[in-house]
């Protein structure tokens, strides 16, 4: 491979970038890194990210492992591709009289579509600042809710991250909650409804003092049907999220000088 354009960025980001030459030898014609990252996510969606190896992956396309590392070096750059092309989506068009609130809500809903159509993308850790292609056109998308705002560059990216981090953490929720379902776990076992009575009898006054009343009125385990006043905890959670960046942002239009 050619490095010569790769500079200080890490090899799988150049390769993303499309900044690395392909290889002068095996098979050129038969073989791209579009089509080991497709083949890599094909699996990590069907069977999960453990079963991503670069073996795996050289024989779900009939050929050599080696052949496969001429064009892909390890299989830590082969996570970053899958993680990149995986935030391939359709940069929606903008509309006018769209308020920003209603951006941000469009924004953290088509992140998390990513997470729920690839949920192996929360399986890779988090290595540093998103410095690929198709991530930072997320990130670009983001940053349009943030425009007009009377907000500098830090806290532009600050929000970006708030919303971001918010998608993530319901979609390793929503990731866990489907395969235990998929493994056979009943749906009362989430809601809690399943042990509803024997709650009852084990969460007592006096250790829980805060939590015994919830318990008993059966809001812990959703017992009640039709009381809970919020249907979607998501989007509840989501409406917090943006009353907190309202409240700052009329915190910052007081403290201008009149």
């Amino acid at each position: 491979m050619d490095n010569e354009k790769v500079g200080n960025l890490p090899l799988g980001v150049a390769l993303s970038w499309g900044l690395v030459q392909p290889p002068k030898r095996g098979p050129k014609r038969e073989m791209s890194i579009q089509k080991i990252v497709d083949a890599a996510i094909a699996i990590a969606d069907e069977e999960g990210l453990s079963s991503v190896s670069m073996s795996r992956v050289a024989s779900s396309l009939g050929f050599t492992t080696m052949s496969l590392y001429r064009y892909v070096p390890s299989k830590d750059d082969l996570l970053l591709l899958m993680m990149d092309a995986a935030c391939d989506m359709d940069i929606p068009e903008e509309e006018e009289g769209l308020d920003w609130r209603e951006k941000m809500r469009r924004y953290v809903r088509d992140t998390l579509a990513v997470m729920r159509k690839h949920p192996w993308y929360t399986d890779i850790p988090i290595s540093g600042v998103p410095i690929t292609p198709k991530n930072l056109e997320i990130v670009d998308i983001g940053l349009r809710c943030t425009r007009g705002l009377p907000l500098n560059d830090y806290e532009k990216m600050s929000i970006i991250l708030l919303l971001s981090s918010y998608a993530r953490s319901i979609g390793i929720v929503m990731k866990d909650m489907d395969q235990a379902l998929k493994a056979g776990k009943s749906p009362g076992s989430f809601s809690g409804l399943d042990y509803s009575d024997a709650l009852k009898k084990l969460v007592t006054p006096d250790r829980f003092p805060d939590l015994y009343p919830v318990v008993m009125s059966g809001a812990y385990t959703d017992e009640v049907q039709g009381a809970n006043p919020i249907p979607d905890d998501f989007e509840f959670g989501l409406e917090r999220v943006l009353d907190g960046i309202e409240y700052y942002l009329s915190v910052k239009k007081n403290m201008e000088p009149k």
